[in-house]
């Protein structure tokens, strides 16, 4: 049965994401947007919905752990799995944007939420929350 659900759940997911995806082309023809940049935020919106539905599902069943891990294993293999494919195939040419403004700003959000999610280490609070100005200021990184 489980077999049947897992199945079942495949299709349904190729069904939506081609709706989605014809979707968002017909929107962008419309408004003049090239459809290389809708596929590029569909690709991005749709490799990054799994991690939010996981780390929202954990918060509000008061597994933060389980979301802030998600979150920093998340962005630590998609990271280091696109550089390390894509310099196996060709080496990778960095720009001095890249090393000046990127890079920093990366390690820059990974510090942020460092520091937001220690409030017993840093403020002596008896738990660690990130609290809605974390959130917004964390956002702010997007």
């Amino acid at each position: 049965m489980n077999i049947l659900f897992l199945i079942g759940g495949l299709v349904l997911i190729l069904l939506g994401a081609n709706g989605l995806t014809d979707g968002a082309v017909s929107v962008a023809k419309r408004f003049h947007i090239p459809t290389i940049v809708i596929g590029l935020t569909i690709v991005a919106f749709g490799t990054s919905a799994p991690e939010l539905t996981v780390s929202v599902s954990s918060a509000l069943k008061g597994s933060a752990d389980i979301a802030i891990g998600n979150v920093v294993g998340s962005n630590i293999f998609n990271t280091l799995m696109i550089a390390g494919c894509t310099a196996l195939f060709a080496p990778i040419v960095i720009t001095r944007n890249t090393l000046q403004k990127e890079i920093p700003l990366c390690i820059l959000s990974s510090v942020v939420l460092l520091i937001c999610a220690n409030d017993v280490f840093l403020n002596g609070a008896t738990e660690n929350i990130i609290s809605m100005t974390d959130g917004l200021l964390l956002l702010c990184f997007l």
